[in-house]
C-alpha cells in the first residue's frame, strides 16, 4: 500500500473517531461469512458503524486524534474491527445479544466510552450496564416529576376527603 493511500485511510479513521462519542475494538477472526454478515446487519440496525482496520493504521489515527489512548495500544494485536457509536452501551448490548448464539465471538478487546478506557473481555458486563445519556436524562426527569406528582395526588385526594367530611357533617346537622 502506498504512503499516500495510508495517509488517506488514517485521515478517514481519525475523522470517524471525531464523529462518534465512543468506540469498541473487537476481534472478529473466526466468524464465518454468514455470522459476519449477521453482525454487520445487527450493527446497521442499532446505528453502529462497523469497520475492519489494520492495527498500525488505527494506532496512527489514535495518535493523531485528541485524547489519551495509550491504554488501548496494547489491545491492537491480531485482527481488529471497530464499532463506532454515539450511545456508550449500545455496542456492548449488541455484542452480548449477538453472542447468545456463539459464546466466544466477537470478543471485546477494548473500548473507549465517555473519555474512559476499558480493556479486556471481562469489561463487557460493565459496559452493557452503563446508562446512556438519554437514559440518564430520563431518570433525572422522572426524579424531578416525582415530587410534583405527589403534590398533585395529595391535593386531589385531600379534596375528595374534605368533600366527604363536609358532606357527612351536613347530613349530621339535619
Amino acid at each position: 500500500m502506498k504512503k499516500e493511500d495510508k495517509a488517506i485511510i488514517i485521515g478517514k479513521i481519525a475523522d470517524t473517531l471525531k464523529e462518534y462519542g465512543c468506540f469498541y475494538l473487537v476481534e472478529t477472526t473466526g466468524l464465518n461469512a454468514e455470522r459476519t454478515s449477521d453482525l454487520r446487519r445487527a450493527c446497521a440496525k442499532a446505528d453502529i458503524k462497523l469497520m475492519v482496520v489494520k492495527n498500525t493504521l488505527l494506532h496512527k489515527a489514535l495518535e493523531e486524534s485528541e485524547g489519551n489512548f495509550e491504554e488501548i495500544y496494547g489491545a491492537l494485536k491480531g485482527s481488529t474491527s471497530i464499532m463506532f457509536s454515539n450511545v456508550g452501551n449500545a455496542p456492548a448490548k449488541l455484542l452480548k445479544d449477538f453472542r447468545k448464539k456463539d459464546d466466544v465471538l466477537p470478543r471485546l478487546k477494548a473500548a473507549y466510552v465517555e473519555e474512559t478506557v476499558y480493556v479486556g473481555e471481562d469489561q463487557l458486563d460493565t459496559l452493557s450496564s452503563i446508562k446512556s445519556k438519554n437514559e440518564l436524562i430520563a431518570d433525572v426527569v422522572a426524579l424531578l416529576q416525582s415530587p410534583a406528582k405527589n403534590v398533585v395526588s395529595a391535593l386531589q385526594s385531600g379534596g375528595s376527603k374534605l368533600h366527604g367530611i363536609l358532606e357527612t357533617l351536613s347530613k349530621k346537622e339535619d
